[in-house]
C-alpha cells in the first residue's frame, strides 16, 4: 500500500503522511458483527484514572474478530477488505459455504475472491488457519495462539510475522518479530502469512490533532513542572533531573528498573529472549 504526502500548505500539513488505503473495498462494516465500544478514558471502575494521558477521541465500533478460526474444514471466500479503527492492520470479511460470516485480519497479499480455510487439511497458504504441527519450518505465520484453543494472542499488529523455526516433541521453536524465541504447543493454531498493511509503521501523524482523534491526550515532561507535582520539577532554567535514578511522578523508580513481581506462567516456554541494542 502507497503513502500519500501532502503539499506543505500549513505548518502540519508540512510533516503529515497518510494511507492511501487501496486494499480497502468496503467502507462500512458488517452489522452482525458489530458491537458498541465503550471508552472511560483511563479510569477504573471507581472513576480513579489508572492509565493517564487517555480520553476524548473519535467514536468508533468494535469489530468482532474471529482469532479461534475454529470452523475447520468449511472454505471461505473473502468479501472484503475493511478498515479498523481499533487496530494497526486491516480485516477481510469472510463468507463461509454454510451463510456464517466472520472477520479475521488480513495477511499481505490477500485480495477479494480469495478462499481460505482453517484446519489441520488446509493448504499452505495466506489466510489458512493450521496448528502449528501441521506448519512446515521456515513458514511466516501470525496470530499464534499461546494457550490451544484461546485464540491467537501473539504477532497480530500490522506487517508482523513469526517464524517456524524448529519442532521436537510436544513443543515448536517460534521466532517472533522481537528477536525472541519461545516454545509453543504443537497443537497451538497459527494463521500463515504476513499481517497486511505493512506502511503503517512509516505513516507521520504530522500534528496533535490526529493523536487526540486516536483518544490519546498530551503528555508533560516532570523537567518543565513544579517541584510539588513531580520529583523532576523545580530549578533555576532548564535542569537536569538531579537524583540517582530518573521517577515516577510517585517517586516511584523508573527507566530501566524491573517492575514486574511476578512470573508469567509461560515464562518458562522463553528459550531466548531479544538481543539489546548497545
Amino acid at each position: 500500500m502507497a503513502i500519500r504526502v501532502y503539499k506543505p500548505t500549513s505548518p502540519a500539513r508540512r510533516f503529515m503522511s497518510v494511507l492511501t488505503f487501496e486494499e480497502v473495498t468496503k467502507k462500512s462494516p458488517e452489522r452482525s458483527l458489530v458491537t458498541d465500544l465503550r471508552h472511560r478514558a483511563g479510569r477504573n471502575n471507581q472513576g480513579k484514572i489508572t492509565v493517564r494521558h487517555q480520553g476524548g477521541g473519535a467514536r468508533r465500533k468494535y469489530r468482532i474478530i474471529d482469532f479461534k478460526r475454529q470452523k475447520d474444514g468449511i472454505p471461505a471466500i473473502v468479501k472484503a477488505i475493511e478498515y479498523d479503527p481499533n487496530r494497526t492492520c486491516f480485516i477481510a470479511l469472510l463468507v463461509y459455504a454454510d451463510g456464517e460470516k466472520r472477520y479475521i485480519l488480513a495477511p499481505l497479499g490477500l485480495k477479494v475472491g480469495d478462499t481460505v480455510m482453517s484446519g489441520p487439511n488446509a493448504d499452505i497458504k495466506p489466510g489458512n488457519s493450521l496448528p502449528i504441527a501441521n506448519i512446515p519450518l521456515g513458514t511466516l505465520v501470525h496470530n499464534i495462539e499461546i494457550k490451544v484453543g484461546r485464540g491467537g494472542q501473539m504477532v497480530r499488529s500490522a506487517g508482523t510475522a513469526a517464524q517456524v523455526m524448529a519442532k521436537e516433541g510436544d513443543f515448536a521453536q517460534i521466532r517472533l518479530p522481537s528477536g525472541e524465541v519461545r516454545k509453543v504447543s504443537m497443537n497451538a493454531r497459527a494463521t500463515v502469512g504476513q499481517v497486511g498493511n505493512t506502511d503503517h509503521s512509516n505513516v507521520r501523524i504530522g500534528k496533535a490533532g490526529r493523536k487526540r482523534h486516536m483518544g490519546i491526550r498530551p503528555t508533560v515532561r516532570g523537567v518543565v513542572m513544579n517541584p510539588v507535582d513531580h520529583p523532576h520539577g523545580g530549578g533555576e532554567g532548564r535542569s537536569p533531573v538531579g537524583m540517582p535514578a530518573p521517577m515516577s511522578p510517585w517517586g516511584k523508580k523508573t527507566q530501566g528498573v524491573k517492575t514486574r513481581k511476578h512470573r508469567k506462567y509461560s515464562d518458562k516456554l522463553i528459550i531466548s529472549r531479544p538481543k539489546k541494542n548497545k
